[in-house]
């Protein structure tokens, strides 16, 4: 397996936020990797280019794009499977839930990147309990809590309410590795998905959003 048991950083930003760089991405999975990150989620063949560049860690590639009619957004069809092969990621991430589809099934695609990238693992990003069944009967590598609380019937649910009561769930039900991913945003909350027995962790937004994370801090000012 090209992934360690270990923490994955989440190096993204969008067109929209001011970190938008492909080398500011690179140097932000520096900083990831001397903290003590073993792997990189990264979005765009271009960031993931000069990810690769600057650290040598294991990359989960994913690109974002959107479809008209259809809500799936992460390497919703070939055409993003065929960047990221490109871009020579180790792990390819899939959108897997049960939205409308702008292309390809579920199915093709894993079909697809099983012919054309033998050598590269897949991830399915799932939100709920029977997508990740489904994805682990699909033959992924990774099974990811990544779009829980991100599709129309988990909206704004919390991987951490309840005691992760989600997670348990999934784990439970799969025998396939599950990386833990979505509002994961102390270290305490990372401990614990260890503890409940995740093969790995992405984190993101804790670390790699200083606009979010300043916003956090302000918001308790401008409460007072």
């Amino acid at each position: 397996m090209y992934l360690p048991s270990n923490l994955i950083v989440s190096c993204q930003a969008l067109e929209d936020e001011p970190l938008h760089s492909s080398f500011i991405m690179s140097k932000m999975a520096l900083a990831a990797y001397q903290g003590g990150a073993k792997g990189i989620r990264a979005n765009s063949k271009k960031d993931i280019v000069s990810i690769k560049k600057e650290v040598n860690l294991p990359v989960i590639g994913i690109v974002k794009r959107d479809y008209p009619g259809s809500n799936v957004f992460i390497t919703a069809t070939s055409d993003e499977i065929d960047e990221l092969i490109e871009s020579q990621c180790e792990v390819i991430a899939i959108e897997a839930t049960n939205q409308k589809r702008p292309k390809e099934t579920l199915k093709e695609l894993v079909r697809y990147s099983r012919e054309h990238a033998p050598h590269t693992e897949i991830m399915a990003d799932i939100s709920t309990v029977e997508e990740a069944k489904y994805a682990e009967q699909l033959g992924f590598d990774y099974i990811g809590t990544t779009l829980y609380g991100y599709t129309s019937y988990t909206k704004n649910k919390k991987l951490y309410e309840d005691d992760f009561s989600f997670l348990k769930d999934v784990i439970t039900s799969v025998q396939t590795p599950v990386i833990a991913e979505g509002n994961i945003m102390t270290p305490e909350m990372l401990k614990r998905v260890f503890d409940l027995g995740v093969y790995a962790s992405v984190v993101g937004g804790a670390i790699t959003r200083p606009k979010n994370i300043t916003q956090k801090f302000s918001s308790k000012i401008n409460a007072l």
